[in-house]
């Protein structure tokens, strides 16, 4: 993956809190979201499904790679992920922890180099350590006129 070229997504409104999102520049099929009831119709995953998704994905591709590139060959992995949501402060809730338990096919003995892959491969995980370090989050919002009505564009975010 290029560092230089960003990931856009186009996010639309479809109904109440159901949103499609379209991932621009690509030919990946559009994913619909949308909350659980009493907010939604749960007819999608909600961003917290989505986020718990990302890190286990990511973390399950991130060993998958490092097994492969000691010539290992595993076999099916299959990833367990657990998100323990916790209220803030201000009582809103938050994430508060994310485990995912992957599991191999085989026994560990199978593989070679395991060790230094087991100490290695999450370090290579963009989401996971993204998510541990916290990722900077910018704020935009413009009306119908163009109006910016909340935070800075995005070409004035670059120029600071």
């Amino acid at each position: 993956m290029s560092t230089d070229a960003p990931i856009r997504i186009t996010l639309e409104q479809e109904e109440d809190y159901s949103f499609r999102i379209r991932f621009d520049d690509t030919t990946i099929a559009d994913l619909m979201t949308d909350e659980p009831e009493p907010l939604g119709k749960g007819e999608g995953p909600n961003p917290t499904r989505l986020l718990v998704s990302a890190v286990a994905n990511c973390l399950s591709a991130s060993l998958l790679f490092a097994l492969r590139k000691f010539r290992n060959t595993p076999g099916r992995l299959v990833t367990h992920a657990t998100a323990e949501l916790v209220r803030n402060e201000q009582g809103r809730l938050r994430v508060g922890h994310i485990h995912a338990d992957i599991q191999l096919a085989e026994a560990g003995t199978a593989h070679a180099s395991l060790e230094r892959i087991l100490a290695q491969f999450e370090n290579f995980c963009v989401v996971t350590e993204s998510v541990r370090h916290g990722i900077e989050v910018s704020v935009s919002i413009t009306d119908a006129d163009g109006v910016q009505l909340h935070g800075k564009a995005r070409t004035e975010q670059a120029a600071s």
